[in-house]
């Protein structure tokens, strides 16, 4: 084989995969490794995309566009038939999660009586609320927005997701719910929020693979934790390095490498009770590439 013919060989082998995440200190730590070509897989070739949850939730549901693209698990029974979730580089709530703040102090019954700013109706966070209280009337609004709206007056309470949930004090807001802890003393299982999911149609062996990608992706960064976080920074709203820091921790850990059964566990459980409470309309199959 001549040299031309070798590259041009080289080329075809290549597999181009593309990877949505949400732009979140979080994400951006796991996928770290891959970001950076500090992991590398032979034959294989990653491009990133990113966006905000609710929008990767509607894109996978209407499109099934990106390869890989992080989800609530609240949206995965509506786009089950295209993608299964993937075995690693799930958040996890242990005993904590999205919280409903407010202007003012609040009990857990006044919140039948009032309106919600939420981050998006497919978030998990929207179902574990339903789940908690499906008479809580809600409004949609950009998660960065809800908690300036709230402040403003706009609502009577908001659901906070991602970094709000360490910075809504320094605003003046009361915390209303933590649905982490109510749904740990409900259950006594972690809350899962958010996963991967990877398109069905790729074949198990590309699922190995490229799953295989990932958790070396989430073991890199969890082993170079100094320079994945510096990296991760530059997706930290409004949190200094110690915030960052700590936030990183409660959604990128162990329980990012391995779900483990009881998460798995913990993922039906969670959209089971939505389906039979009528919030899913569609009956959940769970199934893991791995």
């Amino acid at each position: 084989m001549t040299n031309i013919e070798s590259e041009v060989a080289s080329t075809q082998a290549i597999t181009d995969i593309s990877i949505a995440h949400s732009p979140d200190s979080d994400d951006a730590f796991m996928f770290y490794g891959l970001a950076t070509n500090k992991v590398r897989v032979p034959g294989y070739r990653f491009s990133h995309t990113l966006s905000d949850i609710e929008t990767l939730n509607r894109r996978a549901q209407d499109e099934a566009f990106f390869d890989v693209t992080a989800i609530s698990f609240h949206a995965y029974p509506y786009l089950q038939n295209n993608y299964t979730l993937m075995g690693c580089g799930g958040s996890v709530g242990e005993g904590y999660g999205p919280m409903v703040v407010s202007l003012r102090p609040l009990t857990h019954q006044d919140l039948s009586r009032i309106r919600v700013a939420v981050p998006g109706t497919l978030t998990t966070a929207y179902l574990t609320l339903k789940i908690f209280n499906p008479e809580i009337e809600t409004e949609t609004v950009p998660f960065d927005q809800i908690i300036p709206a709230v402040l403003a007056g706009k609502y009577d309470a908001g659901l906070i997701i991602h970094e709000g949930q360490l910075t809504y004090s320094t605003s003046g807001l009361y915390r209303v719910l933590d649905l982490g802890i109510w749904w740990r003393e409900t259950t006594g299982l972690v809350l899962p929020l958010g996963g991967n999911a990877i398109r069905r149609s790729l074949g198990a062996e590309s699922h190995k693979i490229i799953s295989k990608a990932l958790r070396d992706s989430i073991q890199y960064a969890l082993d170079h934790r100094e320079q994945a976080l510096e990296y991760a920074m530059q997706f930290a709203r409004d949190l200094d390095t110690s915030l960052a820091s700590r936030f990183v921790s409660m959604y990128v850990n162990n329980r990012t490498l391995d779900y483990g059964e009881d998460g798995r566990q913990a993922i039906l459980k969670l959209l089971q009770l939505g389906h039979e409470r009528g919030i899913i309309p569609i009956a959940p199959q769970v199934d893991f590439v791995d």
